[in-house]
């Protein structure tokens, strides 16, 4: 594998052309996205999903050709030189800028924000994985988790509900980036608000 450093996969990617947000469109070069937050090879990721390689190769040629893989090194597999790929972002930001329908616009802000909610889970999941390793080794390892109820009726609510948490929580952040910018453990923090699904799996608010 190619020795030389490589950027590591963004949190957000604010989209460039709209040729990028109509790549996102199709299920599967999303969900081929979300498989690249790490670098992989057309195999793999065929493997991953059931797919033949040879039609993730021709998906990724498309993402590569609108900037949202990029090519991160090489690994020999046996007699083979596998190209490995990997994703800017895990998550992807349309601007309004485009001038799309609210209709269209709506439709690709729903389902990336349910793909947000799928990467995050899985980035907990990863992560809690790895941690629950190192306390083998080192003990508690420090985390919590804060999961409560909320009553979000209607569009205007959860708009009201978003921008008084993210204030909220701007304060917060500052206060303990400023503090803990110089030395001591960084933390992950991550809010995901969805709606509550019933047994009968209808999802209420």
């Amino acid at each position: 594998m190619d020795s030389q450093a490589k950027p590591e996969t963004a949190d957000v990617y604010r989209l460039e052309m709209p040729e990028q947000a109509l790549a996102l469109l199709n299920p599967m070069r999303a969900d081929i996205l979300r498989l690249l937050a790490e670098p992989a090879s057309a195999s793999e990721v065929g493997r991953r999903m059931g797919e033949a390689p040879q039609k993730i190769n021709y998906h990724l040629k498309s993402l590569e050709k609108v900037g949202l893989v990029r090519r991160d090194g090489t690994r020999q597999v046996k007699n083979l030189v596998e190209v490995l790929y990997r994703a800017v972002a895990r998550t992807f930001v349309i601007p309004d800028s485009f001038g799309w329908s609210e209709e269209l616009t709506g439709r690709m802000k729903d389902e990336g924000a349910l793909r947000q909610l799928i990467n995050a889970a899985e980035r907990i999941r990863t992560d809690a994985m790895k941690l629950m390793e190192v306390s083998e080794n080192r003990g508690e390892v420090p985390s919590a988790v804060l999961e409560t109820e909320l009553s979000l009726p209607d569009e205007a609510t959860r708009e009201r509900f978003l921008q008084d948490y993210a204030e909220a929580v701007k304060g917060v952040v500052r206060k303990y980036r400023a503090e803990g910018a110089a030395d001591g453990e960084s933390f992950r923090a991550v809010l995901a608000v969805y709606p509550q699904m019933d047994q009968g799996g209808t999802g209420h608010e």
